[in-house]
């Protein structure tokens, strides 16, 4: 009984864990590849160079493990920014410790700073992907009062769990059982006015109030321990391939404009 008793421990200590993971792998991975097929060569050769060869889809996650390192624990609020239900995106309390918003616009500057170390450049890479990902994530802009859905408790096919969780992963997992690669190919269908309209918004504060809207609209269709089934995964799904789409277009623009300027010098 005790063995039993220490492994529901364990499993649940591995699931609260889960929680914390923005996207889920599959997601960060998604708006990753997206961007990389939309990278410039030169924009591609410069970042295979910070990253001594390897791709932004090799470490589209990497500052989820990175972050709850004492190396890098500075960075655990920079995947978010919480707003309350009584504040508007721009009334919003600054975090003193740093938020999304302000941590993509310092590492973007650090990026493109070619008198940085590769060192700097590098990390300034990794965080970019990541958070980049992390913004289009709805419960990334959510309340502080409930830690970002964290404590929204709701059920999935009757499955206690809460809502940062469900918009993490199950919902990507539900709506379609593909490869991260599988869903570039099936979402990355933009025409060309779709594209614009995508990258008509140029600033992480625009990306994180648009995904701000969508957040307040998630929290009125998803009141606390509701059951969701799928209806909701119906409901939901298009709107989980856009902001995909939406991260990994944006994140191609911001590599292609930062660092194929750096390879032309």
């Amino acid at each position: 009984m005790k063995i039993i008793n220490r492994n529901i421990l364990v499993a649940a200590g591995f699931a609260t864990a889960l929680t914390a993971l923005p996207w889920g792998q599959k997601g960060h991975d998604t708006v990753a590849y997206i961007a990389e097929c939309h990278l410039t060569p030169e924009a591609k050769a410069a970042a295979e160079e910070l990253l001594d060869g390897k791709s932004i889809v090799y470490y589209a996650n990497w500052m989820d493990n990175a972050s709850h390192t004492p190396e890098y624990a500075y960075t655990k609020t920079w995947h978010y920014k919480n707003i309350d239900a009584d504040e508007t995106f721009a009334e919003a309390k600054l975090n003193d410790k740093g938020d999304i918003v302000t941590a993509l616009n310092e590492q973007i500057l650090v990026l493109g700073d070619t008198t940085k170390s590769k060192e700097e450049r590098a990390l300034a890479l990794k965080m970019v992907v990541h958070f980049l990902g992390d913004m289009h994530q709805p419960m990334h802009l959510g309340r502080l009062s409930d830690l970002g859905g964290n404590r929204h408790e709701v059920r999935y096919f009757k499955n206690p769990t809460n809502l940062h969780t469900v918009w993490d992963s199950r919902l990507v997992e539900s709506a379609h059982k593909w490869s991260y690669t599988e869903w570039q190919q099936q979402i990355d269908r933009a025409t060309p006015e779709e594209e614009a309209a995508i990258l008509s918004l140029t600033t992480p504060a625009e990306w994180a109030e648009q995904t701000y809207g969508i957040c307040r609209e998630v929290y009125e269709k998803t009141p606390a321990d509701m059951n969701i089934e799928y209806t909701y995964i119906a409901d939901w799904t298009p709107v989980i391939e856009q902001q995909f789409l939406r991260g990994g277009l944006r994140l191609a623009k911001v590599l292609n404009d930062v660092l194929a300027p750096a390879v032309k010098k």
